[in-house]
């Protein structure tokens, strides 16, 4: 093994690793980050996909989550000198419909309530009253998001919640917390129309309409928009990475590309270190290992805890997404109207019923009839994107299989990827040239990214699942990713597990780096 040790190995270079290891950093630990792909970032991360010029997100594009998180409160400064930059977002997202019109959030309170009203007199008396009381209620639901699942920190919360709501209050928080998108739109929202454009929030997390606990996130993003409006990176969201990395290299702390983890050495129940495929054997008695449960397992050969073992095997992943990149000659015509030239994202989901197709015929194996597409047009917030008076678009299909059992619509033959991916991805162009005709004619340069391309350039993305892992209720929390190791501990001592596997999960917020490194100084 080599003499060259180190305090802490990191295994994953992804936001949450980069978190984590600015901790260690600050406490005055030594830290090496290892890396298997031949960039940082994991799912965080900016190329030209397309065309020279034309600067893609891989697959995170949104970052106002870190750009809010408790960890930018903490590094925010120190990551703007090493070159971290945002762009903000006052029109944040959108949604049309099969009848030509459209529904949008922005910062614009008064704007969206205009357009509340124009559906519905009684859900603009409810938009104003969720705006008045979002930040009370968003302070106790975003505490419990950012906190690790130990009863004292609970006990702290529901205090906190008693005291601000009564008890009638806090249970009716409580069971909002934990409906559906279905059940909370359906009872607090009278138009159709707005309730399929909060709904897909949910999508974006593993919570389609039906799934409980799923409520919170559309909720969170229509009023937390509508409140501080929306943060995408200036050039790209790899803007992140690049000062984290920066900033970590500053601190005396190491981020090797190309180096692939084969083993995670450990005897008598303690880390000892890892081994990389090129041979060599690191020593270190603090591993954090940024990987799905799945390869946990793999790299430790088991840890001899047979109920931690069990719950890595039957960990379970969330469908996988299609990415279609374009570089385009200009913004789409939408149909329904020009303001949506303006909006960071504008989403196809007309109905809560064509989200639930759209999940479940992937959890059967089938390709959707009708997927839900999330077109995200980030040059018309930050045109630096592309060469002057050009754009990229940034479309995310949510949900596919990753596995192909057949096709919905009983077109597409093939059932490998690489055999479906072009049909498909023509189906999905189809879909959104039906709301903004002549969008092929301004394509440029398009790169189809299937869920197994996903999964090769970043293992933690399983069948092409950008959450790592499923966030529904028994295996979230407390559960997430083990009962009983839900704050990135092992019962290995030394060897720590972070990333979206972990409590709180997926977000660009960091909170799985964030609670792991400040409880580890």
């Amino acid at each position: 093994m080599s003499h060259e040790s180190k305090d802490a190995i990191i295994i994953g270079s992804g936001h949450n690793s980069l978190i984590c290891a600015l901790y260690l950093l600050r406490a005055g630990w030594s830290v090496r980050v290892l890396e298997q792909a031949g960039s940082p970032g994991g799912a965080v991360k900016t190329s030209e996909l397309t065309k020279p010029g034309f600067h893609h997100d891989w697959a995170a594009m949104n970052l106002s989550n870190f750009r809010n998180s408790a960890f930018y409160a903490d590094f925010g400064e120190a990551l703007e000198v090493r070159g971290a930059e945002f762009a903000h977002a006052e029109h944040c997202f959108a949604s049309v419909y099969d009848d030509g019109s459209w529904f949008g959030v922005g910062t614009d309170r008064e704007a969206n309530l205009a357009r509340v009203k124009a559906l519905s007199e009684q859900d603009t008396k409810t938009w104003r009253a969720l705006s008045d009381g979002f930040d009370a209620r968003a302070g106790v639901i975003g505490g419990l998001m950012g906190s690790p699942m130990k009863w004292t920190a609970l006990a702290g919360l529901g205090w906190s919640a008693l005291r601000q709501f009564g008890w009638g209050g806090s249970l009716e928080l409580a069971r909002f917390c934990l409906s559906s998108p279905r059940d909370w739109l359906g009872r607090t929202f009278e138009s159709d129309k707005i309730r399929a454009a909060l709904a897909p929030w949910g999508m974006h997390i593993d919570y389609a309409p039906d799934i409980a606990s799923g409520a919170i996130f559309p909720y969170l993003e229509a009023f937390g928009d509508q409140a501080g409006g929306m943060w995408l990176g200036r050039g790209g969201s790899g803007t992140i990475i690049a000062a984290m990395v920066a900033e970590i290299e500053a601190q005396g702390g190491t981020v090797e590309c190309s180096a692939e983890v084969t083993r995670i050495i450990h005897e008598g129940g303690r880390a000892r270190g890892v081994e990389l495929a090129d041979g060599r054997s690191l020593e270190s008695g603090t591993v954090i290992a940024n990987v799905a449960p799945g390869a946990l397992a793999r790299l430790t050969g088991g840890t001899g805890t047979a109920h931690y073992d069990a719950g890595l095997a039957e960990f379970r992943h969330a469908p996988g997404t299609v990415m279609i990149h374009l570089a385009v000659s200009d913004l789409p015509d939408w149909s329904a109207g020009p303001e949506l030239r303006e909006y960071a994202y504008v989403t196809i989901a007309p109905t809560l019923d064509v989200m639930a197709r759209a999940y479940q015929q992937p959890l059967a194996g089938l390709l959707p009839e009708e997927p839900v597409v999330v077109v995200g047009q980030p040059t018309a917030i930050d045109p630096s994107r592309a060469p002057e008076g050009q754009h990229t678009l940034w479309l995310q299909v949510r949900m596919v299989p990753g596995e192909i059992a057949g096709d919905a619509a009983g077109e597409i033959t093939a059932t490998d990827w690489d055999g479906a991916l072009a049909p498909f991805a023509e189906r999905v162009l189809d879909l959104v040239e039906r709301h903004a005709p002549g969008l092929r004619g301004r394509v440029l340069g398009m790169r189809c990214v299937s869920p197994l391309d996903l999964e090769a350039d970043n293992p933690n993305l399983v069948g092409g699942d950008q959450v790592c892992g499923s966030h529904h209720l028994s295996q979230n929390a407390i559960f997430r990713p083990v009962r009983g190791y839900s704050d990135g501990t092992t019962p290995i001592d030394g060897l720590y597990h972070t990333g979206a596997a972990v409590w709180p999960g997926a977000s660009t917020g960091g909170g799985p780096g964030t609670l792991l490194g400040k409880m580890l100084t």
